[in-house]
């Protein structure tokens, strides 16, 4: 579960943000929303709005690239250079509270010219009592320490592995968490949760994202492939079931590039899960698969129906619409059914808005949910004090600085009976475009064809 995430200096968050799941204690609506773990209380919903270039995005690709800043060990490209351009600041911090298997836990990574000067993971206190050190490791000068728990650093073995660490695989512009969570230490458990967070209970769906790995599962699920046709089926959008074509590698590929085979194969191979995921030059996710001592191809299909016939299309003819729902197929399947952590930037992008506030509104009002759902959106019908408390819809604004600023309807003290569409639209939280400008356009000034 997602406590809390803390950005600095980094796209267009200047001065540090904060943005959390953490509920208001005043507000007494929606109380089945709140999770309680041992005790502590995080909410299960979140919506973020914005104007166009606000920053609300930058939240979420921020989060997108720690992750994979984390799995991949490396800091990804798009990371590099992407201070707050209008300071001086060069440090960037990325920081991060969460909940995984019942431990609460703190990690942050602090970024300067492109390496790692500080990354350190804690067992939280969640504010009650004090934080437990797990290891915190420093660059300076291309020089890197790592200061561990003290059960660690008091035992013989773990200091051979530290040095080990140290000597041969520690390295100023990678993390050590991946490294660390793959060791075979019994005072480095925490580690492992952590790592666990962020490379199986974080999801995050970005808006041009596709249906990943979905032709497996439709294949080798059955009840999955149930739920996901009855899902489907029931937005009306002329789908009667899902498929997958399944064939051969060679078959599919063909002979006539043996190297090129080879290369697939051995991928596969070498895959954990025995499985990877290719993209057709239409867009398309091809997804080889071992299965029986045999490498197979398999795509995704959709079935329509007429009222004398039926066929199966692939995704690539589909509408942006229905592809951007099949995505949401696991996602809303796991968000309701295990602790997972769903991210999605712009959960309306294609979609009708009458239905995704219907998707929206049927997690928010099941009680018996157990991930979390959070979200940028720019869909005003969702502001709806029966599908949202107060501290579960958040706002982004550039202040005059042109820096990211976030803050909570609950910062309003608004009554629960409000209309908050109408006052969100008005202007009264801001977080809305500014279109006075507008009227003063003389566009057919710049007709060229006079």
């Amino acid at each position: 579960m997602l406590i809390r995430f803390v950005i600095e200096n980094m796209f267009s968050f200047g001065e540090r943000k904060e943005f959390t799941t953490i509920p208001n204690k005043r507000l007494k609506t929606l109380q089945k929303h709140k999770y309680d773990i041992n005790g502590f209380e995080i909410l299960k919903l979140s919506s973020i709005y914005g104007a166009n270039g606000a920053g609300k995005s930058n939240l979420i690709k921020s989060l997108f690239h720690f992750q994979k800043l984390i799995t991949r060990e490396e800091i990804p490209f798009k990371l590099k250079d992407t201070q707050y351009k209008f300071g001086n600041q060069k440090e960037q911090i990325l920081a991060i509270e969460f909940i995984q298997d019942n431990t609460p836990l703190y990690y942050a990574i602090v970024l300067s010219e492109d390496k790692i000067s500080t990354e350190e993971l804690y067992v939280s206190g969640l504010g009650r009592k004090e934080d437990k050190l797990v290891f915190e490791r420093k660059t300076v000068d291309e020089e890197t320490s790592i200061k561990f728990l003290d059960d660690f650093e008091n035992d013989e073995k773990s200091q051979v592995l530290k040095s080990v660490l140290l000597e041969e695989f520690v390295k100023p512009n990678e993390p050590v968490l991946k490294l660390l969570s793959n060791r075979d230490n019994k005072f480095l458990k925490d580690v492992k949760k952590a790592y666990a967070w962020f490379s199986e209970t974080l999801e995050i769906i970005t808006p041009d994202a596709k249906p990943r790995a979905l032709a497996h599962k439709i294949d080798t699920d059955i009840e999955f492939k149930k739920y996901a046709e009855d899902l489907m089926c029931s937005f009306n959008i002329g789908i009667t079931s899902l498929g997958t074509e399944k064939k051969n590698i060679r078959e599919f590929f063909g002979e006539d590039n043996e190297n090129e085979l080879d290369k697939l194969m051995k991928a596969v191979e070498d895959s954990p899960k025995k499985m990877i995921g290719l993209t057709s030059r239409r867009g398309d996710e091809i997804l080889l698969v071992k299965e029986n001592d045999t490498i197979w191809v398999k795509t995704l299909k959709v079935e329509h129906s007429s009222s004398n016939n039926s066929a199966f299309f692939d995704l690539d003819e589909e509408s942006d619409g229905t592809v951007r729902l099949l995505d949401f197929v696991p996602a809303f399947k796991n968000v309701i059914s295990s602790e997972k952590v769903y991210i999605v930037d712009e959960i309306e992008r294609s979609i009708h808005p009458l239905l995704i506030k219907e998707l929206v509104k049927k997690f928010s009002l099941d009680n018996k949910t157990r991930g979390q759902l959070i979200f940028t959106t720019h869909e005003s019908n969702l502001l709806d004090q029966e599908i949202f408390r107060q501290d579960e819809i958040w706002f982004a604004e550039k202040d005059m600085n042109g820096s990211t600023d976030l803050y909570s309807l609950s910062d309003f003290k608004e009554h629960k009976t409000i209309d908050i569409r109408k006052g969100y639209l008005n202007g009264r939280y801001g977080s809305i475009p500014f279109l006075g400008n507008l009227e003063d356009l003389k566009w057919h000034d710049y007709d060229f064809n006079k």
